[in-house]
């Protein structure tokens, strides 16, 4: 039987299209436009590379110190839609300000709040996935989230790409194009959003207390201590803070190392437009190749293709590397994101789901600042550019070890008779 998504999971996977457009933006146009104010600053390579890598490590730092407390806010009726839509209008307003601000220096905090807004919108919006479908259908609806995401992203970038590569024909700055596809994007990522703030309706919550702050912190306190006492629901969160650590740091380092490499900013551009065309029908693909094996062999074939992605940029000399390299993520990089976020949906309270999102963005993007920490400390360190993004295989390596004996302990409570929703 065909599957047919509900009204809902079509306006919540809308929106995975709209932030899907920022989150390319930050990996292709946005370290480009950054790479011409540290230039003209008279900021080296490993300069650039280290302090871009730097920014985007207090972005996540401030997500991984604010995403528990805010997830666990957010459980309380009534507000989950409301701290969504305070970060996603930080994210946007931001994101149309960023080419109007002529400095490195300020360009990055801009950069900053605009990233923290994005991530934290995401808290939300992934426990959002509890109150828009079943657990049974989650690793569906989760999987056309990222791969409507990566090939809607391809619009407002597409055109914005025009405006940048076609710019001198167009009698425009260099600067004022890369400005005009901030907006861009920006406008997109809004539009693509109101749907869903039209529909969406909180299902499960914990009703309003006095002391609203206090008693959050309480429940999330006891989260904590209940994550940590199931192996588990531990085992796969630790092993997700190293694997999906690496994940990130390729995707917001990418064109970052690339420029710092002298490859050509046109070329790179293209290459990651193709990244996000083969990552829609990886997604889809290797969902369906879930449903007949399990989403954990799929997620342990992700890991497995990163660790060689990792090996494979220590000898990355070329543009045709670059190439190779950038069609490789796409083939992964939408279904370990969608996968794992699909698992962890199906092994949580759905009522306390905005608690235990928090926790998940700590153990994934808020934790994706040791990755960049390494690749911007290597760079600067040893000078070797291909042996700083070689490092992230380490993060790859432990993920795995990791990851599989996460599934040995659930295979061991299954023929223990414990009940799961994997």
């Amino acid at each position: 039987m065909k599957f047919k998504l509900t009204p809902l999971e079509k306006k919540w996977i809308l929106y995975d299209v709209g932030n899907s457009a920022f989150a390319m933006l930050t990996a292709t146009i946005l370290p480009i436009y950054f790479n011409y104010l540290a230039k003209k600053a008279g900021l080296s390579s490993v300069d650039y590379l280290a302090y871009w890598g730097y920014a985007v490590s207090i972005c996540t730092l401030l997500v991984a110190i604010m995403g528990p407390i805010l997830g666990a806010i957010a459980d309380v009726k009534d507000l989950k839609k409301k701290l969504f839509e305070l970060f996603l209008l930080l994210g946007v307003f931001g994101c149309a300000m960023l080419g109007f601000v002529p400095s490195w220096f300020f360009f990055l905090i801009v950069f900053i709040l605009t990233n923290t807004g994005y991530s934290a919108s995401l808290i939300f919006y992934d426990a959002m996935l509890t109150d828009v479908t079943e657990p049974k259908r989650m690793d569906t609806v989760s999987s056309q989230g990222f791969a409507w995401g990566y090939i809607g992203s391809c619009v407002p970038f597409t055109i914005g790409l025009a405006f940048v590569l076609f710019s001198s024909k167009l009698g425009i700055s260099l600067q004022k194009a890369m400005t005009i596809a901030f907006v861009i994007t920006a406008f997109w990522w809004l539009l693509t959003t109101l749907p869903l703030l039209k529909a969406y309706q909180q299902r499960y919550y914990v009703e309003k207390t006095e002391k609203m702050v206090s008693s959050s912190l309480r429940r999330l306190t006891t989260t904590i201590k209940n994550v940590c006492s199931n192996k588990k629901v531990f085992t796969f969160l630790l092993a997700y803070f190293f694997y999906i650590d690496g994940v990130f740091t390729v995707i917001d380092m990418a064109t970052a190392y690339g420029q710092a490499i002298g490859l050509d900013s046109s070329s790179l551009l293209l290459a990651l437009l193709v990244t996000q065309i083969v990552a829609f029908p990886s997604v889809l693909l290797l969902n369906e190749l879930a449903k007949k094996i399990s989403s954990t062999t799929i997620i342990t074939i992700c890991i497995i293709a990163y660790l060689g992605i990792s090996f494979y940029a220590y000898i990355m000399k070329t543009q045709l590397d670059f190439w190779i390299l950038a069609i490789a993520v796409g083939m992964f990089q939408g279904t370990i994101q969608a996968l794992s976020r699909s698992y962890f949906g199906k092994i949580i309270p759905a009522e306390k789901s905005g608690e235990y999102f928090g926790l998940y963005d700590i153990f994934g993007k808020g934790a994706s600042i040791l990755g960049t920490i390494i690749v911007s400390l290597v760079s600067q360190l040893t000078g070797n550019l291909n042996l700083s993004v070689s490092a992230l295989s380490s993060l790859f390596l432990i993920g795995l070890f990791l990851f599989r004996k996460a599934v040995r302990l659930n295979q061991k409570n299954s023929e223990c008779g414990q009940t799961t929703n994997v």
